[in-house]
């Protein structure tokens, strides 16, 4: 019996019996119909086909395979389907589907409680918190059911956030059919959007394109010292940029990364670390960040390419701080680089591999150059991915017709916890926008943060950091944006900013104890402590703490302003994120003191602050930037001055 792993986070496997047929039929329609319409291929056929129509439908597919796939107990193996499951199974399906046929008739009658309505609603909510029980836990089904009781309830709630009165059947009704509800945008974009996307990263793994990627990080940093640290950092960006989630990534490249960097003189927590931020990272680097990008762009109703272009300087710094860290760390600690016997040859590799930035190219092109939509951009790139792997392969491998169909349905079944996800999510925002709650929320934050800016986002952090934990990243990003976002626009913050901010530090939740879950996966590959690992992963991504506040005041941070103010404060913002690591790590050319330490750091945070931040704050930039010359001259003129008296000494000798 052949068994084919799924996609995700999940070591679950399809076994070859009638039930995983039915798994792989259930699972490749998912996809493909994703694909069908992300090609607009419905429409072209003569199908007018409402977008609440189709996702109703893909839901009803989604909790459908969820109960198949998921036993009632998360993490215990399934061997058979026990009638119960095939019962509810049926139920979701029939459920999904009936009200992808009267949508049209039942959406101008929300208000009038329609029964048929309510019941198949009913049984869709009902399921979908079990479907997200049994593919998350239990974090985002209490937070779901506990708005659906304050959606029942909340007029009994006294103060500034309490409801409207609602009763059981209007809010069924609501939440099941209205465009703010269930299958309101959240669960579109996973549905048009995030699928294919997911299809395209599969594609890339079982084409060769992983393997690529891995060799071409291996080829480009292990030269250098602390290179397996930085092949590590290299590999989670690339893959974690398409992969969609942090702890998948983790996992996927950490099997391989974490040995390397223990075998190379790394403690247990410090590899584990490095690699749960530089995978952590991935959620935060364009194009698909955790396919938080495509529900950014649809709630600011922007384009795309706009959210990629603001996200790409906050993610650069990130990345940037963790590569300095890791050279001065290894710098210090001695760690050298791989022998080179031990590395390919990166124009090899590229030769075999050139092709595999194809696609990307083509993505690129469609969003920027073409303003096609992102669900039609990467149509294009999974076909120009297909035709360059057929024809070419990598180290003359080409891939296999059946590889390339168990990408299909292993990405239906990798989508089945977004699309439950994003279910959840819609309910939430349909209580907010039914009861008032969001609006509530809102004029509370502010309230709590008296107008005062600075100590409203020190609040929403914090806010973001506890909602966060354990939650997958789409869950994370989808319940700031409505609770916590609005309040930081309404003190006149760009909405793009706003949703960054709330975004990096929800992100943050995967780094930071009690809950951090990307450090406590590396932490198990590496064997390692859970909390010192954590600790680690705190202080390597150091720069996702401080860049939320920074862009969140200076607008050209997120590509917003003249070009020229633009690149100065991105200059000014590099030259900081220097500074400050070299204070951190404590290491330039020499091993440096506390005080010396100490003056890097705060010289450092001088020139991080954008000029235009506050007022004031040109004169700041300005002596940070001339301190840190300074102080770098100093360095590099002792190191030469040490290197010349050592000469003069050997030379008398």
């Amino acid at each position: 019996m052949a068994d084919t792993p799924t996609m995700g986070d999940s070591d679950v496997q399809v076994s070859r019996d009638f039930v995983g047929y039915t798994k792989i039929v259930i699972a490749s329609a998912i996809t493909i119909a994703a694909l069908l319409w992300g090609a607009d291929l419905f429409r072209r056929f003569g199908l007018n086909i409402l977008t609440q129509q189709f996702v109703a439908g893909m839901l009803g597919l989604c909790l459908a395979l969820t109960f198949l796939h998921f036993p009632f107990r998360r993490l215990t193996r399934r061997d058979a389907v026990p009638p119960h499951d095939w019962v509810l199974a049926a139920i979701g399906l029939a459920a999904g589907l009936y009200l992808a046929v009267e949508i049209p008739n039942l959406v101008d009658l929300v208000l009038m409680r329609p029964r048929d309505g309510v019941i198949a609603g009913g049984a869709l909510l009902v399921l979908s918190i079990e479907a997200l029980r049994r593919s998350t836990g239990w974090a985002l089904p209490i937070i779901v059911v506990l708005f659906l009781l304050y959606g029942l309830f909340g007029d009994f709630v006294p103060g500034m956030l309490q409801g409207r009165a609602t009763d059981i059947e209007r809010l069924t009704a609501y939440l099941a059919i209205d465009v703010n509800g269930m299958l309101g945008l959240p669960i579109i974009v996973a549905c048009t959007v995030i699928i294919a996307f997911l299809l395209f990263g599969s594609l890339l793994s079982a084409t060769g394109g992983a393997e690529f990627l891995s060799d071409l990080s291996l080829a480009l940093m292990g030269r250098y010292r602390g290179g397996p640290a930085k092949i590590a950092v290299l590999a989670s960006l690339l893959f974690g940029s398409v992969s969609g989630s942090a702890v998948a990534n983790v996992v996927a490249s950490g099997v391989i990364t974490i040995p390397w960097m223990k075998r190379s003189g790394y403690s247990p927590a410090r590899a584990a670390g490095i690699e749960a931020v530089a995978s952590t990272g991935g959620q935060l680097m364009p194009p698909v960040m955790g396919a938080s990008a495509f529900l950014i762009a649809e709630f600011l109703q922007i384009p795309f390419s706009q959210v990629l272009l603001a996200a790409l300087v906050p993610a650069i710094l990130y990345y940037l701080a963790l590569f300095i860290i890791i050279d001065l760390d290894a710098g210090k600690a001695g760690i050298k680089a791989i022998p080179a016997s031990e590395l390919p040859r990166a124009g090899t590799v590229l030769k075999a591999g050139w092709h595999y930035f194809l696609p990307f190219v083509v993505m690129i092109y469609a969003l920027f150059s073409l303003n096609w939509q992102p669900q039609m951009a990467v149509v294009a790139a999974i076909g120009a991915l297909l035709v360059t792997a057929l024809a070419f392969g990598y180290k003359g491998k080409r891939p296999r017709i059946a590889d390339l169909f168990a990408s299909i349905y292993r990405t239906g079944l990798g989508a089945l916890d977004i699309i439950v996800i994003t279910a959840g999510a819609g309910m939430v925002i349909g209580v907010l926008s039914l009861t008032g709650l969001g609006f509530s929320l809102t004029l509370t934050l502010v309230s709590v943060g008296e107008g005062n800016l600075f100590l409203l986002l020190l609040i929403s952090a914090v806010v973001c950091i506890i909602l966060g934990m354990g939650l997958p990243t789409v869950g994370v990003y989808v319940l700031l944006a409505a609770l916590v976002a609005p309040a930081i626009v309404e003190l006149g913050v760009l909405p793009i900013s706003a949703h960054l901010y709330v975004m990096y530090f929800g992100l943050l939740s995967f780094l930071t104890p009690p809950v951090a879950v990307a450090a406590y996966a590396a932490a198990t590959i590496a064997k390692a402590d859970p909390l010192s690992t954590a600790l680690h992963s705190m202080r390597l991504g150091w720069t996702a703490y401080i860049v939320p506040f920074l862009f969140v005041s200076s607008p050209a941070l997120v590509m917003q302003g003249a070009p020229l103010e633009i690149v100065l404060a991105t200059s000014t913002a590099v030259f900081g994120v220097f500074l400050c690591s070299v204070g951190m790590v404590g290491f330039m050319v020499r091993p440096l003191g506390p005080l010396h330490r100490l003056v890097f750091f705060v010289t450092g945070i001088l020139a991080l602050v954008p000029y235009n931040a506050f007022a004031g704050a040109d004169y700041t930039d300005v002596i940070g930037v001339l301190l840190g010359v300074v102080l770098l001259g100093w360095e590099f003129w002792h190191r030469y001055s040490t290197a010349r008296r050592i000469a003069l000494a050997d030379a008398a000798d």
